[in-house]
């Protein structure tokens, strides 16, 4: 009885232990995709206030749509660039969040399986 009561508690334990550092994980990644959409939030607003000032002080037509077109290729490239770097942030915050918990879930998977099987059995 004993030795089962100190199986539970290292394994509360471990799960305690596993789950405190996918949170820190979490909270990490977070806070990185945070920082990055700021800076390219700041970024873009910026641009576009270049722009309506150069926009402003344009006098031919031909001009204009020279400076609105460079804006949209730029800002277009931008946009892409940044989605592929956001979902890297995202898809390493998902693999880091993972991983303290990834060797609970191989420990738990075989016995989750025989209990399964063994119910299937009982049931049959």
């Amino acid at each position: 009885m004993i030795q089962q009561f100190e199986t539970f508690q290292k394994a509360s334990k471990e799960n305690v232990d596993a789950a405190l550092k996918a949170f820190g994980a979490t909270s990490k990644g977070v806070q990185t995709i945070a920082v990055e959409t700021t800076n390219y939030a700041k970024k873009s607003f910026e641009a576009g206030t270049a722009v309506i000032e150069k926009l402003a002080g344009v006098k031919t037509f031909d001009k204009a749509l020279e400076i609105q077109a460079d804006y949209v290729k730029t800002s277009f490239e931008g946009a892409v660039a940044q989605l592929t770097k956001m979902g890297e942030l995202y898809a390493a915050l998902a693999k880091d969040a993972y991983k303290p918990v990834e060797g609970i879930v191989a420990k738990a998977a075989p016995a989750a399986a025989a209990a399964v099987a063994a119910a299937t059995k009982q049931a049959a």
